[in-house]
């Protein structure tokens, strides 16, 4: 168990309550740098979730315990003394009150601000009276060097090191600012071999412990040889140091300065950014406070400006009678890092997982294609426009557009017995969630059933590239046993042909410069149709022998982009894109018709599937 005299040591363990990931991580890392055997922190107290917390230790990764309670952090690490409790100013008096109930801790760091001050007074009384020990409220905590950190105490690593925190010097210093006590550590650290404990009591008018609390816990340890201090204006705490003084309780040398002399220049009474730092009488202004500390045998500066410089005198005159030595400095282990900190210093590169050239989510608004997307809705591109940026990377002429939303419209549904329809609507009848279902029919789609829109283009596109005439095309792909893609319809004929083609066809030949992919398919289907009335041109075909005509009377389009399209098999996805929307439609409707909130099927229509016999 830890001396009294002291709070905290190189084994000191620490229950952080709320789920400060910065500050834990930063623990640990002061942790690291003073090469301890284990980690400051037991547990994390997380009202809103209990498990694991992921951390890095040094260069490797550990796992921290997380609960919900204090008495269930306290039941499985009994031997933990110190909590720094995070909780916020509302909850920090019950927190704070239920730690200092559990018979093992005996310090509680509370760092909330605004604690209001009867609830302060209740558990400074509660802690004295059991003789435990509160840092705050309104502090940033303390730290013992080359031991304990509470939280952020000491700012950065970089700071850490400077200031020679890693290893234990020779002064204890206490302030009321957690400000000025990183502030202190460098100037200490400048002065003298360093800071062996430092404290920030906190900046609220009725703190947990005062400064001669800790001044009197520095004059009992050892390992202390002198003893530095900030005060300030407002209170009354630095005349208990002056009594201490005067009744010979500190043999140690103090030097002390109270900030806040400019008051004196002002015409009225002004509060110095703490709640107490306020002198309501003339003898709480820092004036009076300096004057009377050097009157009882501190060792106060002229001003702020000289207090490192009488920091110094005291140990060199400490040294010169032997009670101090220069501190040999160890090896301090290097802490990488943070990767994402390295990323936005610049320092460090990546080679990317993914490589995507279609968007761009890095800054204020995402890019379709190099356009923001507020463009986008301003120019009333559309999802054909959508689909030009996102699908081809070019930014299409509004009939290509409207030719493409015209075939989603198409192909969106073709009734309940399509098998994809058909198989989506049985996912959703044996409870599969939406995206199951959707998953299931559209696993549907292949060459027999929406695929042949890719297979098509290539192959017309093959064919009329070759030089091949409609009748030698035919012939070719009779001989190698293929069905043409693209041909045949099992209801469609030519005394009943196919309004969808005939729609598209229309549109087409109104906008499009060319159609010659076109007139060649239709050549093919004059004489696939004089074998068999049902082999005509069908919906899938004529998508994919369409766009390929778009794409040669569209200037945007280069050669390249057109065999692009075909190899890689572009053009199913309009099949898929347009089919899910009609998929979507056929799930939601088995739901409701599911569902108990659905109570008057005789409004609707119902288009049955076909019974089996």
């Amino acid at each position: 168990m830890t001396e009294r005299y002291k709070l905290f040591d190189k084994k000191t363990q620490a229950f952080v309550y709320g789920y400060q990931v910065n500050a834990i991580q930063r623990m640990l890392d002061f942790d690291y740098i003073c090469k301890r055997e284990t980690p400051s922190i037991a547990a994390i107290i997380n009202p809103g979730r209990a498990g694991i917390h992921k951390v890095f230790w040094g260069t490797e990764e550990i796992l921290l315990p997380m609960y919900r309670t204090i008495p269930e952090a306290v039941a499985e690490h009994p031997h933990v003394e110190v909590m720094v409790n995070f909780a916020s100013y509302r909850s920090t008096f019950e927190t704070t009150m239920e730690a200092l109930g559990q018979p093992g801790i005996k310090t509680v760091a509370v760092i909330a601000e605004g604690v209001p001050e009867r609830k302060s007074k209740i558990m400074t009384a509660t802690a004295r009276n059991m003789g435990k020990t509160i840092i705050g409220p309104a502090t940033v905590g303390g730290l013992v060097a080359g031991a304990f950190r509470i939280g952020n105490t000491a700012g950065t690593l970089e700071n850490i090191v400077e200031s020679k925190l890693y290893r234990p010097g020779c002064v204890g210093f206490v302030s009321k600012s957690g400000g000025m006590l990183n502030e202190a550590f460098n100037i200490v650290a400048r002065h003298s071999s360093g800071t062996v404990e430092g404290v920030a009591i906190g900046g609220d008018r009725y703190p947990g412990s005062n400064l001669l609390d800790h001044i009197m816990r520095y004059e009992a340890n050892p390992e202390i040889a002198m003893i530095a201090c900030l005060g300030e204006v407002g209170g009354t705490d630095e005349y208990r140091i002056v009594e201490a003084l005067e009744e010979g309780k500190i043999t140690k040398p103090l030097v002390i300065w109270v900030t806040g002399t400019c008051s004196k220049v002002l015409p009225t009474s002004v509060q110095f950014g703490h709640a107490g730092a306020r002198a309501d009488s003339d003898q709480e202004t820092a004036d009076a406070k300096n004057q009377a500390l050097r009157d009882a045998g501190a060792v106060v500066p002229v001003s702020f400006d000289d207090y490192g410089d009488k920091i110094g005198e005291v140990y060199e005159r400490l040294k010169a009678e032997g009670r101090v030595k220069d501190v040999v400095e160890p090896e301090v282990p290097s802490i990488p890092m943070d990767y994402n900190k390295a990323v936005a210093s610049g320092l460090v590169r990546k080679p990317t997982t993914l490589i995507c050239t279609i968007s761009d989510d890095r800054g204020e608004e995402v890019l379709y294609g190099g356009k923001p997307l507020s463009k986008v809705i301003d120019d009333e591109m559309g999802i054909g426009g959508v689909i030009g940026l996102l699908w081809f990377k070019k930014e299409l002429p509004s009939w290509a557009s409207e030719f493409i939303e015209m075939v989603l419209q198409i192909v969106a549904d073709h009734g309940p017995a399509v098998s994809a329809a058909h198989n989506a609507i049985v996912a959703s009848c044996a409870g599969k969630d939406l995206i199951s279902s959707l998953a299931c029919g559209l696993l549907t789609i292949g060459p027999r059933f929406g695929g042949a829109i890719d297979d098509a283009a290539r192959e017309f596109k093959r064919a009329r590239d070759s030089g091949l005439t409609p009748e030698q095309f035919v012939n070719e792909m009779k001989g190698k046993g293929i069905n043409i893609p693209g041909i045949g319809h099992r209801i469609k004929n030519v005394k009943n042909p196919d309004k969808r083609v005939e729609l598209l066809i229309g549109y087409a030949r109104e906008h499009f410069e060319t159609t010659d992919l076109l007139d060649y398919a239709l050549q093919v289907e004059q004489i696939t149709t004089a074998k068999k009335g049902n082999l005509i041109l069908n919906v899938d075909g004529c998508i994919g022998i369409l766009f390929l005509d778009l794409m040669n009377s569209c200037e945007v389009f280069t050669e390249e982009d057109v065999e692009s399209v075909v190899e890689l098999g572009y053009l199913n996805g309009l099949f898929a894109l347009g089919r899910s929307i009609g998929l979507i439609g056929h799930i939601l409707d088995q739901k409701r018709l599911q569902s108990r909130l659905y109570r008057h099927p005789q409004d609707d229509i119902a288009y049955m599937l076909p019974s089996r016999k």
